[in-house]
């Protein structure tokens, strides 16, 4: 409010400049203190004081109490200030209460009747200065006494926009304070709409409170999506000359803007294709803007731009439908990263680790790979360059993995320390989960300890160890290496752990070398032993009972160490106990005995990595979207260990993923040539079974259907020719199903009367609802339409939906049949049990009808691996170490369905001598035990 002319105090005036002229704190206290006198003998004495002095006396009382004194006197006065009619003097009994009087006073109820008073009179001044003191104090029984008061306010047609500004901002604090303070579905339609008011200072007011209601009830109030897209066209297609109120530096509502663009990554992709098209089409505006030359050479006009682009990029990357948007979105972040702007580099690399996730932008941001490895050699800030790391994490794959952990030792050498530890678990994590050959994951690994020991966690060296038991490949290789590493002479606790322990269980493979014979094994790693930790030498100390077993004949010389008073008197209690233990276990025990005690590890069972589980507690959002970009790229993230079939080597080596890497859907982008529509599966010279010509042109295009290897995947492309491309992602739970199909035109002219349909299957009917969301039936060229459909499995079925494709092509008419991949394992829940509770269950399900059996040729090379990967991959749980036979795979789960839930169990034994297979499954329903092992069978 503006001051008001002849409504200065002269007395407050004198008095604060009596306190700055002070030369010393005494000088000040006294000053106070004589004036503090006054102002409570003028309150207790003079009963006859006018608004006017009670308003000078409370300010002199405020400004004591700013100056750090308590104040315990002057609360009444200024609650009798609220009453006043005058703006000044009810400002400053507002403006006390607001700073001095807490929510648990006891004037607090006086106070909150003139509160009401106040929002109930017609005066907007009195209004916005009793919704501000609301704001202010905020409790729970002002929210109770009051809350029915504001909303009212806010949606009133009569209420001005200054007050419906403040109502909606008051609201907001009260609602934070107590979320019952708006009724649900009371105010809702009504809240809402004020995003369509003229005033966009009403609507920036009411955004900030329907982004908070919205984060509590987003059903209730998913109408605001709409309403916010038109409203954000709105002001995005506008110039800065069209909003020259709310314009800031030549950018038009910059602050609107941002809060709209925040409100809709509540909300997933509109399914309104109108509404979905207007909000692509503000984000392309966004983007473009962000091209053009600036309009001021002023920090603020870069500001307020940057920061609409940054949102606009973060809801580019929460939608993840738009593959177009997500790669110019990637590369106006790439021009970022050489920006002499410290903070954009920084916005620009964490931006660009989400858009690593997205199986559309993840390419796009590889590019950028060898701009932000010199970022991590040369940026001067840590925490850009710990984004950095960050980055080159998400954007690593089995292409790239060598180059980017290579890059990260090198860095680590000089590393901050503060992220260190953080860079060692990733490095770790990269290794394992995109190594190709053993040899170069445990070099990795025996580098990152020589690097950086002191931060190598137990979980690291533990991780190594179990994939070396695991993997006989590699343990000749690793006792090598790790021999070598001890060699040196500053050698790291960490790595005489991981040396005593793989060598005490794999020296003997490289103990026919001279150069590494058991005694000069045992040398080594006793060289070692009175600088290491207690529990480094207990572990060592083990190590030399395995050498007993193993090497005879230097059994005196450990004897003699283990008899070593270091040892049998250590005032270590676990060093002493081994070392008396395992000489007496050496001195008593036969070799037979002692062969059988000191037996080689056996292999660690299977279990998600220890390394990942640490880096998910230090980075949850990190780990949280590289787990959604694995997702959609088919793999599965969690590493595991896993005992080799028969020692089979399959292309994923460690187990990292129990399925192989599913193809993505396919990512076209307006204006692409067609040539970037490749079939990812390169399976062109199959012949798609199902395609029918209408007799325009018939057999003139080759087609690619890849149903049989979409029965085990949910993503890929489903079916291609020389017009189109069409990719499919699959998201199951429960009986439910979400299907979203691309349509992508490879031709170089539009594509008219695009009508995709289901057709009515007499078979599916009660057993398969699916429901089809419409398109546009003009598909440019190069362009890529979208569309879903749900999909509810009622019972169990055995056909096949087919999806028929109309299409006009250069005037002539196309149609094609393609059979979905929705089969009723899509809807089965894997689940785990052990032997016994199996073949319990097995023998329960041996009436007539429950069991369907088929003996069958095998159709493609019998490899163990991929026969493992398919059967994990067809939704049966694949349950190991069940069957006797350790070359047959057993399987259980449940079918989902609205009607009932289907127990099934299989078993699978394959016979490689005759080439042959023999399947059994065995259901609660015999139909569903018929289909299962059809489907089983076709993939074999």
């Amino acid at each position: 409010m503006p001051p008001v002319k002849g409504d200065g105090m002269r007395g407050l005036a004198v008095f604060i400049s009596d306190i700055r002229n002070c030369k010393s704190r005494e000088a000040e206290m006294k000053r106070i203190n004589k004036e503090l006198a006054n102002i409570r003998s003028k309150f207790k004495g003079d009963k006859t004081l006018d608004g006017y002095q009670k308003k000078k006396y409370v300010c002199k009382l405020l400004f004591i109490f700013l100056l750090g004194h308590d104040i315990d006197f002057g609360q009444m006065e200024a609650v009798n200030l609220l009453s006043s009619n005058k703006y000044t003097e009810k400002q400053i009994g507002y403006l006390f209460i607001s700073v001095l009087i807490s929510e648990e006073s006891d004037l607090i109820k006086l106070i909150m009747q003139a509160i009401k008073n106040d929002l109930n009179s017609r005066n907007p001044v009195y209004i916005c200065l009793a919704l501000q003191c609301i704001s202010n104090i905020g409790s729970k029984e002002m929210a109770e006494y009051l809350g029915s008061d504001i909303p009212r306010l806010l949606v009133s047609g009569d209420t001005i926009d200054s007050v419906k500004q403040s109502a909606a901002l008051c609201l907001l604090r009260l609602y934070r304070t107590n979320p019952e303070v708006l009724p649900s579905g009371e105010w809702t339609s009504r809240i809402i709409h004020l995003l369509n008011d003229q005033h966009l200072g009403v609507v920036t007011a009411a955004n900030s409170l329907i982004d908070a209601l919205v984060k509590k009830s987003p059903e209730e109030y998913k109408a605001c999506v709409p309403l916010a897209v038109s409203r954000l066209s709105r002001i995005v297609s506008s110039t800065y000359t069209d909003l020259q109120d709310y314009t800031y530096y030549f950018v038009p509502a910059p602050w609107l803007c941002v809060k709209l663009l925040r409100l809709l990554q509540n909300y997933p992709p509109p399914d309104d294709p109108s509404v979905r098209s207007r909000l692509n089409e503000c984000l392309e505006t966004i983007l473009n803007k962000a091209q053009e030359p600036p309009k001021s050479k002023k920090v603020q006009h870069s500001n307020a731009k940057n920061a609409v682009l940054f949102e606009a990029i973060s809801l580019i990357i929460h939608l993840d439908i738009e593959p177009n948007l997500l790669v110019r979105g990637c590369n106006q972040l790439g021009q970022f990263l050489s920006h002499r702007e410290t903070n954009l580099r920084y916005l620009a690399l964490e931006s660009m680790c989400l858009l690593a996730t997205s199986e559309f932008s993840h390419d796009a941001v590889k590019k950028h790979q060898e701009t932000v490895v010199n970022a991590l050699k040369n940026e001067r800030d840590v925490s850009v360059r710990q984004r950095a790391v960050d980055l080159l994490y998400a954007v690593c794959d089995r292409s790239n993995a060598e180059e980017i952990v290579a890059e990260m030792l090198n860095y680590l050498e000089t590393a901050d320390y503060s992220i260190r530890e953080e860079m060692v678990l990733k490095v770790a994590i990269l290794a394992e989960k995109y190594a190709v050959d053993y040899t170069w994951y445990v070099d990795v690994i025996l580098n990152l300890i020589r690097i950086a020991g002191d931060y190598v966690s137990e979980e690291v060296w533990y991780r190594v160890i179990q994939i070396v038991v695991n993997r006989e490949d590699v343990q000749g290789y690793a006792a090598k290496t790790v021999f070598e590493a001890l060699q040196a002479p500053a050698c790291h606790e960490n790595m005489v752990k991981v040396g005593g322990y793989i060598l005490g269980e794999f020296g003997n493979l490289i103990a026919g070398d001279p150069r590494s014979s058991p005694i000069v094994q045992f040398q080594l790693l006793h060289s070692k032993y009175h600088l290491c930790s207690p529990g480094t030498r207990s572990l060592l100390l083990s190590t030399y009972v395995k050498y007993i077993n193993l090497f005879p004949e230097i059994k005196s010389q450990l004897q003699e160490t283990l008899y070593s008073d270091t040892n049998l008197r250590s005032s270590d209690v676990e060093i002493q106990q081994r070392a008396v233990e395992y000489l007496k276990l050496s001195s008593v025990a036969s070799p037979d005995v002692l062969a059988t005690v000191l037996e080689e590890m056996p292999h660690f069972p299977e279990r998600e990595s220890s390394i990942l589980a640490k880096l998910k507690k230090k980075k949850p959002n990190l780990e949280e979207a590289a787990t959604v970009r694995e997702s959609r790229h088919g793999t599965m993230p969690p590493m595991q260990i896993q005992t080799p079939v028969g020692g089979a080597v399959s292309d994923d080596l460690l187990n990292l993923g129990s399925s192989p890497t599913s193809p993505q859907a396919p990512a076209m982008t307006n204006g692409s040539a067609p040539d970037s529509l490749l079939d990812i599966f390169g399976s062109h010279a199959s012949t798609m079974a199902n395609m029918v010509s209408n007799g325009v042109v018939p057999g003139t295009f080759a087609t690619a259907d890849n149903f049989d290897k979409l029965v085990t995947k949910n993503s890929g492309v489903l079916f291609e020719n020389d017009l189109i491309q069409l990719g499919i992602r699959c998201e199951y739970h429960g009986s439910q199903g979400r299907i979203t199909l691309f349509y992508g035109n490879k031709t170089s002219t539009a594509l008219q009367a695009f009508l995709p349909e289901l057709p009515n299957h007499a078979a599916l009917a009660g057993k398969l609802t699916m429901e089809m969301q419409p398109i546009d039936s003009f598909v440019a060229s190069g362009a890529q339409v979208q569309q879903t459909i749900s999909v509810t499995c009622i019972t169990d079925f055995d056909h096949v939906p087919r999806l028929h494709l109309q299409l006009v092509y250069s005037g002539a008419q196309q149609r094609v049949e393609i059979r979905l991949p929705i089969t009723l394992n899509k809807f089965v829940l894997g689940v785990e049990m052990d032997s016994n509770t199996f073949f319990g269950r097995w023998k329960n399900l041996g009436n007539p009808g429950q069991e369907a059996q088929k003996i069958f040729k095998a159709k493609y090379a019998m490899d163990t691996e991929l026969a493992k990967q398919k059967l994990l991959g067809f939704g049966i749980s694949l349950l190991e170490r069940v069957d006797p036979n350790p070359d047959n795979f057993c399987g259980a789960g449940i079918i989902q369905t609205v009607s009932m839930q289907i127990g099934v169990l299989y078993r699978f034994e394959p016979n490689k001598q005759a080439q042959m297979y023999r399947l059994t499954v065995r259901a609660s329903k015999d139909t569903a035990a018929q289909r299962i092992c059809e489907l089983m069978e076709e993939q074999f």
